[in-house]
């Protein structure tokens, strides 16, 4: 392994409602040429903005409770509640940073299916296939501290699954599974940050398999889940 880099990609406009965002993207990329295999990390508000899910005007906590379809923990403003998408994360997802105006932003109805409909266009527009993650920022239960994780994947697994092999002890893995979608979101938001305006990032050589996997593999079924 030869290592992998990140390359934040500047100069993609303010999204808006209706904005063709693969085409921003391709526009952006024309320095930074995105090659077959790279895996695009995009920000979920450029995504929301372009798919019209802002609120204008709206309470931040009624519009989490109306994303939600199921509410967990409620602490003054903050509600910790289930998405419709499955996702356990603060206030369902909706945010007014980096959000013009006095709007709110939801997470896209489908991330999964934005981040096809964006690998697809990109292949369109630049004729290469690469992988798209769509990720958001969480908080974690038990640590301190939020991390970007993926909330849309395309063209990519979402994991490096280690069961049925042996560690270099060669006793047997049976439950490790590397979330790799998640430390590539985690990873990319290491170059795009929060105040900079960089809503996507090119990650190049990362170990990941190709294929169709989804994020809603990522979200743990309540049946299987401790602490709900």
């Amino acid at each position: 392994m030869t290592g992998i880099s990140i390359t934040p990609l500047p100069g993609i406009p303010e999204v808006r409602p209706g904005d063709d965002l693969g085409a921003l993207i391709a526009d952006a990329a024309g320095h930074e040429r995105l090659e077959e295999g790279d895996v695009l990390v995009v920000a979920h508000k450029v995504v929301s903005k372009a798919e019209g899910r802002l609120l204008p005007g709206s309470d931040r906590r009624v519009a989490a409770l109306a994303e939600s379809v199921r509410v967990l923990r409620r602490q003054k403003e903050m509600v910790i509640s289930e998405t419709r998408h499955g996702f356990v994360c603060a206030n369902a997802g909706v945010d007014a940073s980096n959000v013009e105006g006095d709007n709110v932003v939801l997470l896209p109805l489908d991330p999964d299916l934005s981040a096809r409909r964006l690998r697809a266009r990109l292949e369109n527009l630049l004729g290469v296939e690469v992988a798209v993650i769509v990720s958001d920022t969480f908080g974690r239960a038990w640590r301190i501290g939020q991390t970007n994780v993926a909330i849309g994947v395309a063209g990519l697994e979402p994991f490096i699954d280690y069961r049925g092999t042996t560690d270099t002890q060669g006793r047997d893995l049976s439950a490790t599974r590397i979330c790799v979608a998640d430390e590539l979101a985690g990873a990319a938001e290491m170059v795009m940050g929060k105040t900079t305006g960089n809503c996507a990032a090119i990650v190049r050589g990362a170990p990941v398999l190709l294929g169709r996997g989804a994020a809603t593999e990522i979200a743990r079924p309540p049946h299987e889940d401790l602490f709900r």
